[in-house]
């Protein structure tokens, strides 16, 4: 058996839409449904917060921009 992953959403009336369509032809499949834990839907709306609050709009400012890749040391676990 062959696995594709694919990402979609549940409809109102039950229905699993996928995002994008399959390319293949007719054929019988066996669907296992994985949901996102909401926890870590709660985190993507938490950095999705963090990411476009005006609060944090200086750090885009160039005498912010203090470091450069060159800075600091490589650090290999």
């Amino acid at each position: 058996m062959r696995a594709i992953e694919a990402t979609g959403k549940i409809d109102k009336q039950g229905n699993l839409r996928l995002d994008n369509p399959l390319l293949m032809r007719e054929k019988n499949v066996k669907v296992i449904i994985l949901l996102s834990d909401e926890e870590e839907q709660e985190e993507k709306l938490w950095m999705k917060a963090m990411a476009t609050n005006p609060a944090f709009d200086f750090l885009h400012e160039a005498e912010e921009d203090i470091y450069k890749l060159t800075d600091g040391k490589p650090f290999h676990d």
